[in-house]
């Protein structure tokens, strides 16, 4: 089957053999959907392009036409005013079908494929809080031994990115953009008690995780990322090695267009350490199209 996620910031396809449970293919592309969408409420006509273009070369290099397809879209789409219209193109244009999910959903489905994941880890906790910081949203996920409590807030690194400009700025907003967050957190922790792991998931973590590892956007391999640990002081070490690079050095680094964003997300990342009370993570690779595909899976058998 063939695993859609359709981000605020980032087209991800998966070929997924449901008998195996192996991964057979996958694509990935920046598309920045949620580009001017913090300004004009709307997804603009080159953002759609640019999607329609990305699933097309995922076309080309994954045979679509044998396969069932389960596509999803999230926070972009969710929040944009144009939403159905750019769906109807792109499905008039690829073939594709997408479905817009809720921040529910989409924490439901990307928990079901790190819990997958940290299984064939063999990495055993009985509580964890799994943050996804996506493009346009970041989901807190705390799971208990019976029990998952989520939510999905809308703060992502486009949108900060693009509502505050300088990463001085985010830093001095981020205290309070994430208030919300925060009270969570503590609602959370004082009712249910704090989890004994710290997971985080989406293309920050593993873009620090990568480059702790030695990785660049185009040797990155996930197999290696996932289960690697982070500590919170090792933020900052990466936040200013990316920082001190050559513009064309950092495009290498963590991918064409990448970089603000993932220094906005380092900010993220590094503010949900201190709300979670938290010294070290661990990275997962596994997210949103990977649930999809998991869970596309079970209905079909």
């Amino acid at each position: 089957m063939i695993a859609i996620d359709l981000g605020s910031n980032t087209l991800r396809v998966l070929e997924y053999d449901c008998t195996t449970r192996k991964q057979i293919s996958e694509y990935e592309k920046t598309v920045k959907t949620a580009d001017g969408l913090v300004q004009y409420g709307t997804i603009n006509n080159e953002a759609v392009k640019r999607v329609i273009s990305a699933i097309q070369e995922a076309q080309e290099q994954i045979d679509f036409s044998s396969s069932v397809v389960r596509a999803v879209t999230t926070e972009a789409v969710r929040r944009a005013a144009n939403s159905d219209e750019i769906l109807t193109q792109i499905k008039k244009e690829t073939g594709v079908t997408f479905e817009i999910i809720s921040g529910e959903e989409e924490a439901r489905l990307t928990l079901l494929s790190v819990k997958h994941r940290l299984t064939t880890l063999q990495h055993a906790s009985d509580s964890f809080v799994l943050i996804d910081i996506g493009g346009g949203s970041t989901e807190l996920i705390f799971h208990y031994a019976n029990e998952t409590i989520s939510k999905s807030f809308p703060v992502g690194i486009v949108t900060i990115a693009q509502t505050h400009e300088t990463l001085e700025n985010i830093e001095k907003v981020l205290h309070k953009e994430m208030a919300d967050m925060q009270i969570f957190c503590t609602q959370v922790y004082e009712n249910k008690g704090k989890v004994n792991t710290f997971v985080a998931t989406a293309g920050t973590p593993t873009t620090v995780a990568a480059m702790k590892l030695g990785q660049n956007y185009e040797t990155y391999d996930a197999s290696k990322i996932n289960g690697t640990s982070l500590e919170v002081g090792e933020l900052d070490i990466y936040l200013q090695k990316l920082l001190s690079m050559p513009f064309e050095e950092r495009e290498i680094a963590v991918g064409t267009g990448r970089s603000d964003l993932i220094a906005a997300g380092i900010l993220i990342y590094k503010q949900l350490f201190s709300l979670l009370a938290f010294e070290s993570c661990i990275v997962i690779d596994d997210g949103l199209r990977e649930g999809v595909a998991l869970e596309a899976c079970l209905s079909l058998h």
